[in-house]
Formats: structure tokens, C-alpha cells, sequence
């Protein structure tokens, strides 16, 4: 980890731990102490290990993509990918340095960093799809909860909700139309031509160009191996599905009870879609008040619902990041890539 991404994650968990201060501000000390005494610690432990079995879903993803050139892979440096995701996801804007990160720590396998970068395309097309199907889906069953109470959140629900819709069909174009999808972003890019500068067109372009060749070049790949993608689809489904049931698990920790699995599953999809509008490296400050303004529905305690945010917080995204640590100072073995050409 460079000097900088080392500064970054000391300020994110400086400004957590701001976040949970200033959110315990008006809670009385015996008022939290007393419920931490009463935490059913069984159920929080449920919440880490939906946690790990997230990250072993994704694992498992790299694995199925990887397994054909690199049988000999260990499963704890597969395990490692996802884990160093994790880290830089959460101390990047909008999780930009996850999949820069996870290429990297292929590459410290002995995975050929532009295969690397294609088995993370496919893996990343079948992600945006599963979140888009998750909201549709959440959004039919659950919007209502919400949409009556809180105009403000239905609207930056229904803003993320486009943004991720907005990526998926930009790669659906790409993939299904790409002589029109290059004539598109080439009329986008006619303003770089009023500037100054004459080279800014041309770089952009060729940039833009080579970053639609290797995405088509994939997207091939995808359409012939269409059992491969029910899998990862299957997995990845399963992947969200263990982690947006997190809350649940935290809630009944604390004693709250008579809650609906669906609906608060339901709501953790529409939180999430929420944060990803947030350009603070893991969205801090509007995760937590995302939360606070969504489960107020069930928790009616002010204690508990601070406690809830905080536990949520520490298992969905400070867990993460520990795990991400303890795998980047880990050394993985080199495996050799398999040759199919004799096969």
C-alpha cells in the first residue's frame, strides 16, 4: 500500500470514528452500556460470517474464471482478491480503486495482468446486471415503504437506481452495438475540440477506443460461454443476497424483534443503491444517515438505532477493510498459466 492510500484509510477511519461520535452525541453512556450488556452476541457473529461468505462467493467467482489456466491456484490466494476489493473500495470515491487493486493482486499470483483485466471485466458486466435485477426487484416490493415517508430518499433512490441502470445498458450498447456506441462517445468528445489544447481530442479518443476494444473483445468471450455466465450470475445472486440480509441479523443482536426479513432486506438494497451516489470513499457520512433515516421504521430506540448504525458500519464495511489489510501484507504463491494449446 503507497504512502497515500496509507493517509487515505487513517482519514476514513478517523472520519468514522467522528461519525460514530457525533451520532452518540445525545445517547446516554448507560443507555448504550446497557445494551451492549443485553447484545445477543450469537446473532452479531451470524452478521461477520454472512460477511466472509460474501467474500468466499466472490472468491469462488474468480476461482471458476481462473480455473482453467490456473488449476494450481491456492484457495487462500484466491480468497486474498476479493479481500484486498475490499480495502481499496473503501478508501477510493465511488470504490474506483477495487478492480486496479484486484488486478494487481492477481498479477502478484502470476496471472497475466491484461488476462487479469479481462476474468474482472466479466466478473464486473455480471455484477452491475445482478445489482440492476436486485433493485427492479426491491423496488417493486419495497419502494412503498419508503416512498409515502420519505420524498428526499425515494428520490436519491430512484437517481441511483438510474445510474446503475445508465452503466449496465452503456455496456449492453457496447456489447450489442458497438459501431453505434463508438460513434456516440466520439460526438461527446467534439467539445474537447474547442480547447486549446489539440491533443486533448485525439488522447481521450484513443483512449476511449482501446477501452471499447478490450470491453467487446470480452464481451464475445461472454456470449460464448453462456453457461459459465448462469453460474457466476447464480453465484453472484447469492453473493448480494448474503450481504443485504446483513441488517436483519444486527437487529434481532440487538433484541428488536417482530421484524420482516424481505422488507428489511428490501431496504438494505435501497440503502446501498444510495450510497453508491456518494463520491466520499465508502459514502461516508450519507451511509450512515441513509440508515439511521430508513430503519427508524423498525428501531424505534434512539440508543438502538444508533448502536445498529454503528454495528452495521464495523461488520459491512471496517471488516472488510481489516480483512483487506492482513491480505495485502500476505504473500501469495506464483502459479505457472496452463497450456490448451495442445489440449
Amino acid at each position: 500500500m503507497s504512502r497515500k492510500n496509507k493517509i487515505v484509510l487513517a482519514i476514513m477511519i478517523a472520519i468514522g470514528c467522528c461519525i460514530f461520535g457525533y451520532s452518540l452525541r445525545d445517547v446516554p453512556l448507560h443507555s448504550v452500556l446497557m445494551n451492549l450488556k443485553d447484545l445477543k452476541w450469537w446473532w452479531l457473529l451470524v452478521a461477520f460470517g454472512l460477511m466472509l461468505l460474501s467474500l468466499a462467493c466472490e472468491a469462488l467467482i474468480v476461482r471458476l474464471l481462473l480455473k482453467k489456466h490456473y488449476p494450481d491456484m491456492r484457495w487462500r490466494d484466491i480468497m486474498r482478491i476479493p479481500m484486498v476489493e475490499q480495502l481499496f473500495n473503501g478508501i477510493t470515491p465511488f470504490s474506483s480503486g477495487g478492480q486496479p487493486a484486484q488486478i494487481l493482486a492477481l498479477a502478484q499470483t502470476g496471472v497475466e495482468a491484461g488476462q487479469a483485466t479481462s476474468i474482472l471485466l466479466m466478473k464486473f458486466i455480471v455484477y452491475q446486471a445482478m445489482i440492476v435485477v436486485n433493485f427492479v426487484i426491491c423496488m417493486i416490493f419495497g419502494f412503498h415503504l419508503i416512498a409515502a415517508k420519505m420524498h428526499v430518499m425515494s428520490i436519491l433512490i430512484v437517481f441511483g437506481f438510474l445510474i446503475h441502470f445508465s452503466v449496465i445498458a452503456g455496456l449492453l450498447m457496447v456489447m450489442y452495438w458497438n459501431r453505434f456506441t463508438r460513434k456516440l462517445i466520439n460526438l461527446c468528445l467534439t467539445p474537447l475540440k474547442w480547447f486549446k489544447n489539440k491533443d486533448l481530442y485525439p488522447k481521450w479518443k484513443a483512449k476511449l477506443d482501446e477501452k471499447i476494444d478490450t470491453f467487446y473483445q470480452e464481451s464475445l468471450r461472454l456470449k460464448r460461454d453462456k453457461k459459465a455466465i448462469f453460474k457466476i450470475a447464480v453465484i453472484t445472486l447469492g453473493q448480494l443476497i448474503l450481504y443485504y440480509i446483513i441488517p436483519y441479523f444486527i437487529i434481532l443482536a440487538l433484541g428488536v424483534h417482530h421484524v420482516n426479513i424481505i422488507e428489511v432486506t428490501t431496504l438494505h438494497v435501497l440503502i446501498v443503491m444510495v450510497i453508491s451516489l456518494f463520491p466520499v470513499p465508502g459514502g461516508a457520512g450519507g451511509a450512515e444517515f441513509s440508515f439511521d433515516v430508513i430503519f427508524s421504521l423498525y428501531i424505534h430506540s434512539g440508543t438502538k438505532l444508533v448502536l445498529a448504525m454503528i454495528l452495521w458500519r464495523i461488520v459491512t464495511y471496517y471488516f472488510g477493510m481489516f480483512l483487506g489489510m492482513v491480505a495485502l501484507v500476505q504473500k501469495p504463491k506464483r502459479v505457472q498459466q496452463v497450456d490448451l494449446t495442445e489440449e
